[in-house]
């Protein structure tokens, strides 16, 4: 793949000479004798043609005007006339003449733009207002500023898969789909990794220095994307944010997550960034360990979670599932908009034991309804002052005094619930497995299912139910492939009530 700093020039090569003439336009694109591939290969650039229908060369004009749009106000001027992008056409500002502005030869747009030098940015709301300059001043420093921000925009814009930060336009409103009819099933928005895993299963983990023989296969995985699999076997409507890279493995999670009914409008595509891969090592019990290979470039920011798209997303939700896989920055985000949201949506939140500073998180845990993880990562988030491990009760007792709703303790299919409403241990069914990687992920996917659309807090049955649905992964393999359907989690729902 082209290196991050080579892919901008080449783009921003090619900009510069398709000022020429009458400037850049589709037909440009498809007869000029410049080689602009590298332009026609970006990755803003065929997701955006892929939603709105169209080809390559229709898609970059639209693209272009709309990043040129974000740009400051003397690098859109620049860009805006001497690409002809018609920014200002239908609304120019007093005295502009757009015929001028955007005439049909290049040397005629640069003596306009540096006629109406000071008018132009001055009528956009420019402070100070530049004075004027000479069209070869114009040539030196202000193109070559305006023409390298626009190429690191297309060039190395992270993007969204589907509805991306851009403004897909008329081009994409064309071909947008009928409204969905009303929906009647919970909606579900979950924030997390989706990777590729890699699966080891052998007989039992070995130590240092040790060997052990067993069998190989890959296949998606990430406790974002498998909590959006469970939610959506459910029966829930679900989408996912979450971040792959440009490359294969990206592609194939996405597919995957479409074709378990998962939106992935919101998730988010890196260019030149490989999709995390996690080594997942499960012996033949169930029990786990786990090794995470992930390129730093592949995480959310706080630019994607201030997006329209994003924050609609979360207002919207009936649920939010979040787990803390990203840095404690982008996660105190996250919880500092849900808590400044005037109706919020159920709250579930998933801790890692490796976290950091998460003394920072504590001003927000008054929006979590449930906090479920295993006990280590329960422990990292409630850690002591002088570095000491409480035990599971005195954590919770911890975590409740710092706003948690209910804490759920996960081990071995069993649960532990400290809560207002209900304090108890379940363990519904005997398993066969000590462990399975996906259960924590079934866990939290049937609480939401069984109170998205009550809003009523988790009663005694609610927890066994959910308890039901670990049980339901028992398999070692494709983790979110063992997500059970609703009639899979009633049959071992039944047998544990009548157990007890």
């Amino acid at each position: 793949m082209v290196p991050q700093d080579s892919g901008m020039v080449a783009v921003r090569n090619i900009l510069t000479r398709l000022c020429k003439r009458s400037g850049l336009s589709s037909d440009r694109l498809r007869s000029t004798e410049i080689d602009v591939s590298p332009l026609l290969d970006l990755l803003a650039v065929r997701q955006y043609a892929r939603r709105a229908g169209i080809d390559r060369e229709q898609a970059v004009p639209p693209l272009v005007r709309d990043l040129s749009t974000r740009l400051d106000i003397t690098d859109r001027l620049v860009v805006d006339a001497e690409l002809s992008l018609g920014l200002l056409r239908e609304n120019p500002p007093a005295g502009v003449d757009p015929g001028l502005l955007y005439a049909s030869d290049l040397g005629e747009r640069r003596e306009y733009l540096a006629a109406q030098w000071a008018e132009l940015h001055e009528a956009l709301g420019a402070q100070p207002v530049p004075d004027r300059l000479t069209v070869r001043s114009l040539r030196g420093a202000p193109e070559r500023r305006a023409f390298t921000e626009l190429a690191t925009r297309l060039a190395t814009a992270s993007v969204f898969d589907g509805a991306h930060a851009v403004d897909f336009g008329a081009a994409a409103e064309t071909v947008a789909a009928e409204p969905d009819p009303v929906d009647t099933r919970g909606v579900v928005t979950v924030i997390g990794d989706a990777v590729i895993d890699h699966m080891y299963v052998v007989d039992r983990i070995p130590g240092p220095g040790g060997t052990a023989r067993g069998s190989y296969r890959q296949h998606p995985g990430g406790k974002g994307l498998t909590r959006a699999v469970a939610a959506a076997r459910l029966g829930l409507r679900v989408r996912l944010i979450s971040a792959v890279g440009d490359d294969e493995a990206g592609g194939r999670i996405l597919e995957y997550l479409r074709s378990e009914r998962v939106e992935t409008e919101l998730v988010k595509v890196v260019p030149y960034a490989p999709t995390p891969v996690t080594a997942v090592i499960v012996a033949g019990t169930g029990a786990a360990s786990t090794i995470g290979c992930k390129d730093e470039r592949i995480r959310l920011s706080a630019q994607d979670l201030r997006s329209e798209a994003i924050c609609s997303a979360i207002a919207s939700s009936d649920a939010v599932l979040l787990t803390f896989e990203q840095p404690t920055g982008v996660i105190e985000q996250v919880m500092a908009q849900l808590r400044a949201l005037p109706d919020r949506p159920l709250v579930v939140v998933h801790p890692a034991p490796r976290l950091d500073r998460p003394q920072y998180l504590y001003q927000h845990l008054g929006v979590v309804d449930y906090l479920v993880g295993g006990d280590n990562d329960l422990r990292a988030l409630a850690m002591s002052p002088d570095g000491a491990a409480p035990d599971t009760e005195q954590t919770a007792t911890r975590l409740r005094a710092l706003g948690v709703g209910a804490v759920c303790a996960i081990r071995d299919f069993r649960c532990a619930v400290w809560s207002e409403q209900v304090s108890d241990r379940f363990q519904p069914f005997p398993t066969a497995l000590q462990d399975s990687v996906g259960a924590h992920a079934a866990f939290s996917a049937a609480l939401v299912y069984r109170l998205v659309s009550t809003r009523r807090p988790a009663a005694r049955n609610d927890y066994v139910w959910a308890t039901a649905a670990m049980v339901a992964t028992q398999s070692i393999g494709d983790v979110p492939g063992s997500m059970p359907l609703v009639s899979e989690v009633e049959r071992i729902f039944k047998l544990a009530t009548e157990e007890h």
